[in-house]
């Protein structure tokens, strides 16, 4: 069996490739297995490889889950939301959640939200900020695996409707460069009152940074890192701490 594994952020860095050949014995493996395999194959990923996720079909997949060929399979580091290629414009169906390389406005993204039975909106705008501690931020440039972190938006989008009934969400990331003070993402919420508005905003975010694949690679004066749970634990599949 023949797989090609889909890698992102620093564990295409360290393998130096996007995508991984793999040849396999017989006609199925699991999840599990097919991270032990790369573990034997690629001893000097194994730190990285451990901590990671496997995702088949664009859905997290449990250790016994069954990968056979013609299956789109991807290891998935800790997420934190690399460059993005140019003009990069993904969105759902019905435009409530969208990742772009473009410049991100938070009218637009509010106005998807916006109702007239509704009295509170929110907006959550996450910037690039300049200094961590002593360490100086000259930008940031993030990375995504672009169709299963729309699934994973509009999942987030539909947890909140069932968690606060009649909630509008719309969510728009930004990948590629994002310098200093500009918009990496932005999340609207509208409740018709303002304590669930507050509570599916955070829920949102939090949920976001723990499942959704996208990663963040800050860029220093004097060199870089990939940031987030790159040492774990980490578990995209366990509701987040709200």
């Amino acid at each position: 069996m023949q797989l090609d594994i889909r890698l992102f952020a620093g564990l295409a860095e360290r393998l130096q490739t996007s995508v991984l050949p793999l040849s396999v014995e017989g006609e199925s493996i699991t999840a599990d297995g097919l991270k032990q395999k790369l573990t034997e194959l690629y001893p000097e990923a194994a730190a990285q490889i451990s901590v990671s996720f496997v995702a088949v079909n664009q859905n997290y997949a449990p250790g016994d889950a069954l990968i056979t060929e013609g299956d789109e399979v991807a290891l998935i580091p800790p997420v934190s939301g690399g460059d993005g290629s140019s003009s990069v414009q993904e969105a759902s169906a019905d435009g409530l959640y969208c990742i772009t390389d473009q410049p991100l406005s938070v009218d637009e993204v509010t106005s998807k939200v916006l109702d007239d039975n509704h009295g509170a909106t929110l907006s959550f705008v996450g910037t690039t900020r300049e200094m961590t501690g002593e360490q100086r931020t000259v930008h940031l440039e993030y990375d995504a695996y672009i169709p299963m972190a729309l699934a994973q938006l509009e999942l987030i989008g539909r947890e909140i409707a069932e968690r606060w009934p009649g909630t509008r969400c719309a969510i728009s990331h930004r990948i590629g460069t994002v310098d200093v003070k500009e918009i990496s993402v932005i999340i609207a919420v509208s409740t018709g009152h303002r304590e669930a508005c507050y509570e599916a905003s955070r829920y949102a975010i939090e949920k976001l940074k723990q499942s959704v694949p996208i990663w963040k690679k800050e860029i220093w004066e004097d060199g870089s890192e990939w940031k987030g749970h790159q040492k774990g634990p980490w578990d995209p599949t366990l509701p987040p701490s709200v």
